[in-house]
């Protein structure tokens, strides 16, 4: 099921909604910091904010781009469906890894901004150690197997509450807080707030989002086999029926 919208317009769904989804993360992140000082109520308050968030910007712009908000989840789409043309082709799903990560870069400078740390500092949140690189790992692959799955299945209507109540729960079960997403990642590097990350952390946990990725796929592969063949209907046979990578989600996403 692909969007009819052009690609500039779902490259901007993209940035928008990733933007959107950083804000949600830091923003979050820096209210529950200014309302209390115990740090577990803090992570409850930013992780339910990033949960509900990432759920509506899946449903929002679901329609237009797919509503991805994350490389991993755009990379997934596209090896896929290179080979049917189900997920976004190459040029497509590089305008939209690059959408993302500015939209991202955007997301955390404004959310700075509206709570008035309009200068730009980089994160002095260190994020090193193999415990926390495995988290990630985990954390991605559980996402990835997640959508996935919903896409196999034919339930990617469930996409948004889905993707939604996995990040919620990963940001508490991981070592990592789920991050999951190479993007927002990114974006996180622009503010110095306990949801931030330094930026000589970056290479470690970006490499280890798209080992989670990968490991993701493999058990999609193991678990729902190789995508049934399309026939001349565009469906496969009994209710197999497969839908794009694309328009599952989605998801999107990590957004944390």
């Amino acid at each position: 099921m692909h969007s009819s919208a052009s690609p500039v317009r779902k490259a901007a769904a993209e940035l928008i909604g990733t933007a959107a989804l950083v804000a949600v993360v830091v923003g979050s992140g820096l209210q529950a910091a200014r309302l209390t000082e115990d740090t577990a109520v803090q992570l409850l308050a930013n992780s339910l904010a990033s949960a509900i968030g990432l759920g509506l910007l899946i449903a929002l712009f679901g329609p237009v781009s797919g509503g991805q908000l994350n490389p991993v989840v755009t990379l997934s789409a596209w090896w896929l469906g290179r080979r049917d043309g189900s997920g976004p082709g190459t040029r497509e799903a590089l305008a939209y890894v690059a959408a993302q990560t500015v939209g991202a870069v955007a997301g955390a400078l404004l959310a700075e901004a509206m709570f008035g740390r309009a200068e730009v500092v980089w994160s002095t949140q260190e994020r090193i150690g193999d415990r926390l690189l495995l988290g990630e790992v985990v954390a991605t692959a559980g996402l990835v197997l997640l959508i996935c799955g919903l896409t196999r299945i034919g339930r990617t209507q469930l996409a948004p509450v889905a993707v939604a109540a996995y990040i919620a729960a990963a940001i508490w079960f991981t070592s990592s807080g789920s991050f999951a997403n190479p993007a927002a990642t990114v974006g996180r590097a622009f503010t110095d707030s306990f949801t931030g990350i330094s930026p000589g952390s970056l290479p470690g946990f970006i490499a280890a989002q798209l080992a989670g990725g990968a490991m993701g796929l493999a058990l999609a592969a193991v678990l729902y086999g190789k995508p049934v063949g399309r026939d001349a209907s565009g469906s496969g046979p009994g209710q197999d029926r497969r839908v794009s990578p694309e328009s599952a989600d989605t998801a999107a996403v990590r957004m944390r």
